[in-house]
């Protein structure tokens, strides 16, 4: 069975409009005035424009949200098709053999579909494990509500699998799984690449020439005093082995990489000046 949603990229709880953008954007792509003489291309766009037909089509979604592969089967049957008695029918005609429900021998039976539902957590709670309450509308049930834990380590794009939350099955069949699919909202101080973090931290222009500790924030709360070398330049990076993001399904954790800026003093006093001026003094001397 084609996944329309798949040949969109989008989720099944995608808004209209996110469909119409994502369809705009794959034609473009895969044109073929854009690639001429490319068959996967051209394949590629018949499947986009299938899919688009069905899913920009309030009714064809409902059915095929419903029915699935077997949607048309039910449009071209009519008004007048009843689903649960001649669902039987269809699966006899697909696997053979079967009889129908209640002669005792065929009692078809069908999973519910998975279903995504986005959702964005923060740093903080992507460092630590979190949990969202939600109230869940899943095609052919009443809305439920929820809790879902959400695992420490998570990143954007990650799936939190919830089994038997996704649509009902059919005929006694079971439920489909819930997916959380993951966003992370961007941090103001913290830049994160895969399982790393990334800070900049400024320190004062007489420890980076002479030498002595500065603090470091860190996502578990904790300020490490970073060891800063004498006459260090600014925008030097240092690496806080296993201060990084925990990494999923592992005790272990990515590591922190600090970004040391050179913070400048301001409002001198004369005699601050006036040392400063010696300095200079003495700098220009060397490599006179």
């Amino acid at each position: 069975m084609k996944d329309y949603y798949q040949e969109l990229g989008v989720a099944r709880g995608a808004s209209e409009q996110e469909i119409k953008q994502a369809y705009r954007k794959l034609a473009r792509k895969y044109h073929p005035d854009i690639n001429p003489g490319d068959k996967t291309a051209e394949a590629r766009f018949k499947a986009i424009n299938e899919a688009y037909e069905v899913l920009a089509d309030k009714e064809k979604r409902e059915k095929y949200d419903r029915f699935g592969g077997d949607w048309k089967r039910y449009e071209q049957a009519g008004p007048g098709f009843d689903y649960s008695e001649n669902f039987a029918d269809i699966f006899e005609t697909l696997f053979g053999g079967g009889r129908r429900a209640g002669s005792g021998g065929f009692n078809p039976r069908a999973s519910g579909q998975d279903v995504d539902q986005p959702v964005e957590i923060t740093l903080e709670e992507a460092f630590t494990g979190t949990q969202r309450t939600l109230q869940v509308a899943v095609p052919y049930s009443s809305p439920r509500t929820i809790t879902v834990k959400i695992p420490a380590g998570v990143d954007t794009g990650t799936r939190v699998r919830v089994p038997g939350e996704g649509a009902a099955g059919f005929n006694g069949g079971s439920r489909g799984d819930l997916y959380l699919v993951v966003s992370l909202l961007p941090h103001p101080r913290y830049e994160r690449k895969g399982s790393d973090l990334h800070l900049t931290v400024p320190v004062n222009l007489y420890t980076m020439l002479l030498g002595g500790q500065a603090p470091v924030p860190t996502l578990a709360g904790r300020t490490l005093n970073l060891t800063i070398p004498e006459q260090t330049q600014s925008g030097r990076v240092f690496r806080l082995g296993g201060q990084g993001m925990p990494i999923l399904q592992s005790n272990k954790q990515g590591d922190l990489y600090v970004k040391v800026q050179a913070e400048l003093p301001t409002n001198l006093s004369e005699r601050e000046r006036e040392l400063f001026e010696e300095l200079r003094r003495i700098k220009e001397s060397k490599v006179a």
